[in-house]
């Protein structure tokens, strides 16, 4: 039996008088292996246990009336009950008490509660379940050139080995983007688990009508199919059901915001370099598996020989303003496809127009602003060529802020438009349009147009030519035309009348 704090004290006191350690442990009640242990001070003495109030209760009036109401509802907070006792007994019952009827909660929960649930841990054998999943970046702010990025996390992960991949989602949780970054990640891993499982899809399903929703579960059960594997889900609002990538999820953002504060900055040139500073951090975590993993991808399917359908199918007819919409966006294309009806494949950032069975061209995917007001994607090398032509539709055109490259040509076009009659502000920015167009240089022209403004000079367009023209082109020669006299026709005409 361990020695008391007394017999502690009494061995000490003998030792200091001078007594051997046989003799000290003797008067104190121990064994002198005990005193050994004492004073070498690796010992620690029986903690004394306190069975004794130090304070009346001050609920003891009332705690039958409490435990009822917690008997009848288990979940009632503390707080709760407290104002409940306030209200009930006003007066008797102030805030400094809270405090001790969470203790006291807290010990009848124990006692008498309903039991908790309870998680069952899980054997994962390799090869036999993947997951996926949306998450956010909390408290770190992602900016592109300085423009914040709004966005989420498409997380993959294999159950057994850790293996992950993660892509960078700009449109919110949607079927397009999962089933996207998992046919990402599968053929990055290179192999097929038996078993996809997702929570409940829910977010996807949102504001959508019943035969929407059956529409994306038929989906998402085909790619499965596709991939041979088996479509699972948890429970709505189970996320512990999804478990073995619930909890990476915060180890995974832990490991971001590391090699964040490494790399010094949050901001990127581009979403795509931000995407290669993500599959870093996932190299690195994989690196860290490779034992496991290796082990995993032995037990995994082989790959079907063409990717899944990662998209969402669109058709639409493009306007005589060489526009198409499209989920309260208006796009641009150009213009030789008037009147044609395109097939779309709608992807997270990105949609691919086809004609046919060919694929025409690729336009970067934009959302409704926050108050689902339309927004607009024009490009005015689309329309340019007949906008040469009509050039005084630029000063009433519906999309005109839109088709002008950048905020250096608004501002040009409003401070021509100041200066001088609108027509021929609309000629002049419709032509050097039309010079950037032909020389895929509009952010230079614009820059240095502006600029010239600023300094007081306004360029022509023969200036804007010659100072933008291609290496090796020959200078923009001005005509010298000799304006006649008006006294010179009425010669000719007199001339051809007696003729």
């Amino acid at each position: 039996m361990a020695a008391t704090r007394q017999q502690v004290k009494v061995f000490m006191s003998q030792r200091e008088e001078g007594k051997t350690q046989a003799a000290a442990a003797a008067k104190a009640g121990i064994s002198e292996r005990t005193g050994r242990r004492i004073e070498r001070e690796d010992f620690k003495p029986e903690p004394k246990t306190r069975r004794w109030r130090t304070r009346n209760d001050p609920f003891a009036a009332v705690w039958d009336k409490v435990a009822e109401q917690l008997g009848g509802n288990p979940e009632l907070q503390a707080l709760t009950l407290l104002e409940w006792l306030q209200d009930t007994y006003p007066g008797q019952y102030p805030d400094k008490l809270l405090r001790t009827l969470q203790r006291r909660i807290k010990d009848w929960r124990a006692r008498y509660g309903p039991d908790k649930e309870v998680m069952f841990p899980q054997i994962h054998a390799p090869g036999r379940q993947g997951l996926s999943d949306f998450t956010k970046l909390k408290g770190t702010v992602i900016t592109i050139r300085g423009v914040v990025l709004a966005h989420l996390l498409y997380h993959f992960r294999l159950a057994f080995s850790g293996w992950c991949h993660v892509r960078v989602v700009q449109g919110g949780e949607s079927f397009t983007a999962l089933a996207e970054g998992l046919t990402e990640a599968l053929q990055r891993l290179g192999g097929v688990p038996a078993e996809h499982r997702t929570d409940s899809l829910s977010a996807a399903y949102r504001n959508l009508d019943p035969d929407a929703c059956n529409d994306i579960t038929e989906r998402y059960e085909a790619l499965c199919r596709h991939y041979g594997m088996d479509a699972s889900r948890n429970n709505r609002g189970r996320g512990h059901e999804n478990g073995s990538i619930e909890s990476p999820h915060g180890h995974l953002k832990r490991r971001i915001r590391q090699h964040l504060a490494l790399r010094g900055s949050a901001d990127f040139d581009s979403v795509a370099d931000y995407q290669t500073f993500l599959n870093s951090v996932t190299t690195r975590i994989c690196r860290r598996n490779a034992e496991r993993i290796r082990a995993e991808r032995g037990q995994l399917r082989a790959l079907p020989f063409s990717p899944g359908v990662a998209y969402t199918e669109a058709v639409v007819r493009i306007t005589s303003s060489s526009t198409f919409t499209l989920r309260r966006v208006v796009y641009s294309v150009p213009a030789r496809l008037i009147g044609e009806r395109l097939r779309i494949h709608l992807y997270d950032d990105r949609l691919v127009l086809h004609l046919g069975g060919r694929a025409l061209l690729t336009l970067t995917r934009l959302r409704p602003g926050p108050d689902g007001a339309r927004v607009r994607s024009i490009d005015y090398r689309h329309v340019i060529g007949w906008l040469a032509r009509k050039p005084r539709a630029l000063a009433g055109l519906a999309f005109r802020d839109e088709l002008l490259p950048d905020a250096n040509w608004r501002a040009i076009f409003q401070r021509l438009r100041d200066e001088l009659m609108s027509a021929e502000a609309c000629k002049r920015v419709v032509s050097a349009l039309k010079l950037a167009a032909d020389q895929d240089r509009a952010g230079p022209i614009g820059q240095w147009w502006l600029d010239a403004l600023n300094e007081g000079r306004n360029p022509t367009l023969i200036e804007l030519q010659d100072r933008f023209r291609q290496p090796g082109q020959s200078p923009v020669v001005v005509p010298n035309v000799a304006q006649h006299k008006l006294a010179d026709y009425d010669s000719l005409l007199k001339v051809a009348c007696h003729g």
